[in-house]
Protein backbone atom coordinates (compact mmCIF):
# COMPACT_ATOMS: atom_id res chain seq x y z
CA UNK A 1 0.00 0.00 0.00
CA UNK A 2 1.51 3.35 -1.01
CA UNK A 3 2.19 5.87 1.77
CA UNK A 4 -0.37 8.64 2.32
CA UNK A 5 0.53 12.10 3.57
CA UNK A 6 -0.97 12.80 6.99
CA UNK A 7 -3.14 15.72 5.85
CA UNK A 8 -4.74 13.41 3.24
CA UNK A 9 -5.66 10.68 5.74
CA UNK A 10 -9.32 9.57 5.86
CA UNK A 11 -11.33 10.52 8.92
CA UNK A 12 -10.41 8.84 12.18
CA UNK A 13 -14.05 7.79 12.59
CA UNK A 14 -14.01 5.89 9.29
CA UNK A 15 -10.76 4.17 10.22
CA UNK A 16 -12.17 3.21 13.63
CA UNK A 17 -15.29 1.79 11.98
CA UNK A 18 -13.12 -0.15 9.54
CA UNK A 19 -11.09 -1.63 12.43
CA UNK A 20 -14.24 -2.95 14.13
CA UNK A 21 -15.66 -4.32 10.85
CA UNK A 22 -12.33 -6.00 10.07
CA UNK A 23 -12.23 -7.56 13.54
CA UNK A 24 -15.68 -9.11 13.16
CA UNK A 25 -15.58 -9.62 9.37
CA UNK A 26 -19.22 -8.57 9.55
CA UNK A 27 -20.90 -5.21 9.04
CA UNK A 28 -23.84 -6.42 11.11
CA UNK A 29 -21.71 -7.23 14.18
CA UNK A 30 -19.71 -4.04 13.72
CA UNK A 31 -22.92 -2.01 13.68
CA UNK A 32 -24.09 -3.74 16.85
CA UNK A 33 -20.85 -2.95 18.68
CA UNK A 34 -20.74 0.65 17.46
CA UNK A 35 -24.47 1.17 18.09
CA UNK A 36 -25.12 2.44 14.57
CA UNK A 37 -26.96 0.97 11.60
CA UNK A 38 -25.49 -1.60 9.26
CA UNK A 39 -26.07 0.84 6.42
CA UNK A 40 -23.95 3.46 8.18
CA UNK A 41 -21.09 0.98 8.56
CA UNK A 42 -21.36 -0.05 4.91
CA UNK A 43 -21.38 3.58 3.76
CA UNK A 44 -18.30 4.48 5.82
CA UNK A 45 -16.40 1.50 4.41
CA UNK A 46 -17.38 2.41 0.84
CA UNK A 47 -16.22 6.00 1.36
CA UNK A 48 -12.98 4.76 2.90
CA UNK A 49 -12.32 2.43 -0.04
CA UNK A 50 -13.06 5.29 -2.43
CA UNK A 51 -10.70 7.64 -0.60
CA UNK A 52 -7.90 5.06 -0.57
CA UNK A 53 -8.69 3.86 -4.09
CA UNK A 54 -8.31 0.24 -3.05
CA UNK A 55 -10.81 -2.49 -1.98
CA UNK A 56 -10.52 -3.49 1.66
CA UNK A 57 -13.01 -6.38 1.81
CA UNK A 58 -13.88 -9.30 -0.43
CA UNK A 59 -17.66 -9.57 -0.19
CA UNK A 60 -19.05 -13.06 -0.67
CA UNK A 61 -22.61 -14.39 -0.41
CA UNK A 62 -22.48 -15.47 3.22
CA UNK A 63 -19.07 -14.25 4.36
CA UNK A 64 -16.49 -11.51 4.12
CA UNK A 65 -12.72 -11.50 4.20
CA UNK A 66 -10.04 -8.87 4.09
CA UNK A 67 -8.05 -8.16 0.97
CA UNK A 68 -4.27 -8.02 1.40
CA UNK A 69 -4.52 -4.24 1.52
CA UNK A 70 -7.32 -4.51 4.07
CA UNK A 71 -5.26 -6.81 6.30
CA UNK A 72 -2.29 -4.46 6.17
CA UNK A 73 -4.47 -1.45 6.96
CA UNK A 74 -6.19 -3.31 9.82
CA UNK A 75 -2.90 -3.96 11.58
CA UNK A 76 -1.77 -0.38 11.15
CA UNK A 77 -5.09 1.12 12.30
CA UNK A 78 -5.30 -1.17 15.36
CA UNK A 79 -1.77 -0.21 16.40
CA UNK A 80 -2.52 3.47 15.82
CA UNK A 81 -5.73 3.44 17.85
CA UNK A 82 -3.97 1.61 20.69
CA UNK A 83 -1.27 4.29 20.70
CA UNK A 84 -3.85 7.08 20.73
CA UNK A 85 -5.76 5.40 23.55
CA UNK A 86 -2.61 4.99 25.62
CA UNK A 87 -1.65 8.62 25.00
CA UNK A 88 -5.04 9.90 26.13
CA UNK A 89 -4.76 7.75 29.23
CA UNK A 90 -1.41 9.32 30.11
CA UNK A 91 -2.83 12.81 29.70
CA UNK A 92 -5.87 12.06 31.87
CA UNK A 93 -4.76 9.38 34.35
CA UNK A 94 -7.26 10.46 37.00
CA UNK A 95 -10.20 10.00 34.67
CA UNK A 96 -9.30 6.47 33.54
CA UNK A 97 -11.95 4.23 35.12
CA UNK A 98 -10.68 1.65 37.59
CA UNK A 99 -12.72 -1.05 35.90
CA UNK A 100 -11.76 -4.37 34.33
CA UNK A 101 -14.07 -5.91 31.73
CA UNK A 102 -13.89 -9.68 31.24
CA UNK A 103 -15.79 -12.10 28.99
CA UNK A 104 -16.28 -15.77 29.80
CA UNK A 105 -18.76 -18.62 29.59
CA UNK A 106 -21.44 -18.78 32.29
CA UNK A 107 -19.79 -21.47 34.42
CA UNK A 108 -16.25 -20.09 34.15
CA UNK A 109 -17.52 -16.69 35.24
CA UNK A 110 -19.45 -18.03 38.22
CA UNK A 111 -17.18 -20.76 39.58
CA UNK A 112 -13.64 -19.81 38.56
CA UNK A 113 -13.49 -16.10 37.78
CA UNK A 114 -15.75 -14.71 40.53
CA UNK A 115 -13.67 -16.10 43.45
CA UNK A 116 -10.53 -14.58 41.88
CA UNK A 117 -12.23 -11.22 41.61
CA UNK A 118 -13.31 -11.40 45.24
CA UNK A 119 -9.79 -12.20 46.46
CA UNK A 120 -8.37 -9.38 44.30
CA UNK A 121 -10.83 -6.84 45.66
CA UNK A 122 -9.82 -7.53 49.26
CA UNK A 123 -6.64 -5.58 48.45
CA UNK A 124 -8.11 -3.34 45.73
CA UNK A 125 -11.65 -2.50 46.92
CA UNK A 126 -11.99 0.51 44.60
CA UNK A 127 -11.65 -1.59 41.45
CA UNK A 128 -14.88 -2.52 39.68
CA UNK A 129 -15.45 -5.43 37.32
CA UNK A 130 -17.74 -5.90 34.35
CA UNK A 131 -18.37 -9.59 33.63
CA UNK A 132 -19.91 -10.41 30.26
CA UNK A 133 -20.91 -14.05 30.62
CA UNK A 134 -22.63 -16.08 27.95
CA UNK A 135 -22.69 -19.59 26.53
CA UNK A 136 -24.46 -18.27 23.44
CA UNK A 137 -22.65 -15.13 22.29
CA UNK A 138 -19.17 -15.96 21.00
CA UNK A 139 -18.59 -12.37 19.84
CA UNK A 140 -18.28 -10.96 23.37
CA UNK A 141 -14.55 -11.74 23.41
CA UNK A 142 -14.05 -9.39 20.45
CA UNK A 143 -15.93 -6.36 21.77
CA UNK A 144 -13.68 -3.33 21.97
CA UNK A 145 -14.55 -2.77 25.64
CA UNK A 146 -13.39 -6.25 26.71
CA UNK A 147 -9.97 -6.16 28.38
CA UNK A 148 -9.64 -9.88 29.10
CA UNK A 149 -11.36 -12.98 27.74
CA UNK A 150 -11.41 -16.51 29.15
CA UNK A 151 -11.32 -19.03 26.31
CA UNK A 152 -11.30 -22.78 25.94
CA UNK A 153 -9.90 -24.82 23.08
CA UNK A 154 -6.70 -24.73 21.10
CA UNK A 155 -6.39 -20.99 20.75
CA UNK A 156 -3.92 -18.85 18.86
CA UNK A 157 -2.84 -15.31 19.54
CA UNK A 158 -3.94 -12.57 17.14
CA UNK A 159 -2.31 -9.21 16.48
CA UNK A 160 -2.75 -6.93 19.48
CA UNK A 161 -3.42 -9.79 21.90
CA UNK A 162 -1.46 -11.65 24.55
CA UNK A 163 -2.45 -15.24 25.29
CA UNK A 164 -1.70 -17.11 28.54
CA UNK A 165 -2.28 -20.84 28.98
CA UNK A 166 -4.11 -21.36 32.29
CA UNK A 167 -4.73 -25.10 32.74
CA UNK A 168 -5.92 -28.19 30.87
CA UNK A 169 -9.60 -29.09 30.98
CA UNK A 170 -10.03 -32.08 33.29
CA UNK A 171 -13.20 -33.57 34.79
CA UNK A 172 -13.63 -36.10 37.60
CA UNK A 173 -16.70 -37.85 39.12
CA UNK A 174 -17.85 -36.06 42.28
CA UNK A 175 -20.84 -36.18 44.62
CA UNK A 176 -21.85 -35.07 48.09
CA UNK A 177 -20.43 -36.95 51.11
CA UNK A 178 -23.98 -38.01 52.01
CA UNK A 179 -24.59 -39.54 48.56
CA UNK A 180 -21.30 -41.45 48.67
CA UNK A 181 -22.10 -42.77 52.13
CA UNK A 182 -25.61 -43.87 51.13
CA UNK A 183 -24.82 -45.37 47.70
CA UNK A 184 -21.07 -45.99 47.56
CA UNK A 185 -18.39 -46.99 47.42
CA UNK A 186 -17.76 -47.12 43.68
CA UNK A 187 -14.59 -49.21 43.33
CA UNK A 188 -14.54 -49.37 39.53
CA UNK A 189 -15.99 -47.63 36.51
CA UNK A 190 -18.71 -50.22 35.97
CA UNK A 191 -20.05 -49.66 39.49
CA UNK A 192 -20.95 -46.06 38.59
CA UNK A 193 -23.62 -47.39 36.22
CA UNK A 194 -25.76 -48.20 39.24
CA UNK A 195 -25.56 -44.59 40.48
CA UNK A 196 -27.73 -41.64 39.51
CA UNK A 197 -25.44 -39.91 37.00
CA UNK A 198 -26.18 -36.24 36.47
CA UNK A 199 -24.96 -35.08 33.09
CA UNK A 200 -24.69 -32.14 30.72
CA UNK A 201 -27.21 -32.11 27.91
CA UNK A 202 -25.84 -32.12 24.36
CA UNK A 203 -27.22 -28.59 23.93
CA UNK A 204 -24.44 -27.33 26.19
CA UNK A 205 -21.77 -28.54 23.80
CA UNK A 206 -23.44 -27.03 20.75
CA UNK A 207 -23.90 -23.57 22.26
CA UNK A 208 -22.46 -20.78 20.11
CA UNK A 209 -19.84 -19.70 22.65
CA UNK A 210 -18.74 -23.29 23.35
CA UNK A 211 -18.97 -25.66 20.41
CA UNK A 212 -16.25 -28.00 21.74
CA UNK A 213 -16.19 -31.78 21.60
CA UNK A 214 -18.29 -33.22 24.47
CA UNK A 215 -16.73 -34.16 27.78
CA UNK A 216 -19.43 -36.33 29.35
CA UNK A 217 -20.19 -39.69 30.89
CA UNK A 218 -19.96 -41.56 27.61
CA UNK A 219 -16.42 -40.27 27.11
CA UNK A 220 -15.48 -40.94 30.75
CA UNK A 221 -16.61 -44.57 30.65
CA UNK A 222 -14.86 -45.10 27.32
CA UNK A 223 -11.62 -43.70 28.76
CA UNK A 224 -11.86 -46.26 31.59
CA UNK A 225 -12.38 -49.13 29.15
CA UNK A 226 -16.04 -49.46 30.14
CA UNK A 227 -19.45 -48.50 28.76
CA UNK A 228 -22.14 -46.13 30.01
CA UNK A 229 -25.43 -48.03 30.15
CA UNK A 230 -27.48 -44.82 30.35
CA UNK A 231 -29.66 -45.94 33.22
CA UNK A 232 -32.53 -43.59 34.23
CA UNK A 233 -31.26 -40.32 35.70
CA UNK A 234 -32.82 -37.44 37.62
CA UNK A 235 -31.25 -34.50 35.79
CA UNK A 236 -29.78 -33.62 32.42
CA UNK A 237 -29.20 -29.91 31.79
CA UNK A 238 -27.18 -27.58 29.59
CA UNK A 239 -26.10 -25.50 32.61
CA UNK A 240 -23.11 -26.49 34.75
CA UNK A 241 -24.41 -24.46 37.70
CA UNK A 242 -27.55 -26.61 37.95
CA UNK A 243 -25.46 -29.79 37.92
CA UNK A 244 -23.25 -28.53 40.73
CA UNK A 245 -26.29 -27.52 42.79
CA UNK A 246 -27.84 -30.97 42.30
CA UNK A 247 -24.62 -32.77 43.21
CA UNK A 248 -24.14 -30.68 46.37
CA UNK A 249 -27.76 -31.41 47.32
CA UNK A 250 -27.00 -35.14 47.21
CA UNK A 251 -29.01 -36.01 44.10
CA UNK A 252 -26.28 -37.96 42.32
CA UNK A 253 -22.83 -37.94 40.73
CA UNK A 254 -21.63 -35.38 38.21
CA UNK A 255 -18.50 -34.99 36.14
CA UNK A 256 -16.98 -31.98 37.85
CA UNK A 257 -14.58 -29.70 36.01
CA UNK A 258 -11.62 -29.54 38.38
CA UNK A 259 -11.06 -25.79 38.01
CA UNK A 260 -14.73 -25.08 38.79
CA UNK A 261 -15.21 -27.34 41.82
CA UNK A 262 -11.97 -26.67 43.72
CA UNK A 263 -13.72 -24.70 46.46
CA UNK A 264 -16.45 -27.35 46.76
CA UNK A 265 -13.83 -30.06 47.25
CA UNK A 266 -11.82 -27.91 49.65
CA UNK A 267 -14.73 -27.27 52.02
CA UNK A 268 -16.15 -30.79 51.74
CA UNK A 269 -19.38 -30.00 49.94
CA UNK A 270 -18.24 -32.40 47.22
CA UNK A 271 -15.96 -35.45 47.34
CA UNK A 272 -14.51 -37.76 44.71
CA UNK A 273 -16.88 -40.59 43.83
CA UNK A 274 -14.16 -42.23 41.73
CA UNK A 275 -10.54 -41.07 41.33
CA UNK A 276 -10.20 -41.51 37.54
CA UNK A 277 -10.06 -38.17 35.68
CA UNK A 278 -11.06 -37.44 32.09
CA UNK A 279 -8.82 -35.10 30.12
CA UNK A 280 -10.27 -33.37 27.07
CA UNK A 281 -7.00 -32.63 25.31
CA UNK A 282 -7.77 -28.91 25.24
CA UNK A 283 -6.84 -26.03 27.47
CA UNK A 284 -8.22 -22.89 29.04
CA UNK A 285 -6.60 -19.59 28.09
CA UNK A 286 -6.58 -15.97 29.16
CA UNK A 287 -6.62 -13.56 26.22
CA UNK A 288 -5.44 -10.04 27.05
CA UNK A 289 -5.81 -6.99 24.86
CA UNK A 290 -2.30 -5.52 24.72
CA UNK A 291 -3.65 -1.95 24.96
CA UNK A 292 -5.63 -2.89 28.08
CA UNK A 293 -2.47 -4.21 29.75
CA UNK A 294 -1.07 -0.68 29.66
CA UNK A 295 -3.68 0.22 32.27
CA UNK A 296 -2.17 -0.61 35.69
CA UNK A 297 -5.43 -1.95 37.10
CA UNK A 298 -5.72 -4.55 34.31
CA UNK A 299 -2.06 -5.53 34.58
CA UNK A 300 -2.39 -5.95 38.34
CA UNK A 301 -5.42 -8.21 38.00
CA UNK A 302 -3.68 -10.37 35.38
CA UNK A 303 -0.68 -10.65 37.73
CA UNK A 304 -3.03 -11.66 40.56
CA UNK A 305 -4.77 -14.25 38.39
CA UNK A 306 -1.57 -15.85 37.10
CA UNK A 307 0.04 -15.65 40.55
CA UNK A 308 -2.89 -17.48 42.12
CA UNK A 309 -2.52 -20.27 39.56
CA UNK A 310 1.21 -20.50 40.22
CA UNK A 311 0.53 -21.14 43.90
Amino acid sequence: MRPVRRRHLPSLGALATFEVAAKHLSFTLAARELNITQGAVSQQIRLLEKALEVPLFIRRHNAMELTQAGAELCGAVAAGLDTISAGVGLLRPDTVPQTVTISATDAMAAFWLKPLIESFRTEHPSVGFVILASDEDDTLRNYSGVDLALLCGNERCEVGEVLHFLFPEVAVPVCSPAYLKAHGPFPDAESLNRANLLHLHERHWSADAIGWQPLGWEEWFRAQGSRWTKEPFSLSTNKVALLIEAAVAGEGIMLGWVHMIQSHLADGRLVHAHPAPLTAGRGNFLKCQSAALERPVVARFVEHLLGTLAK
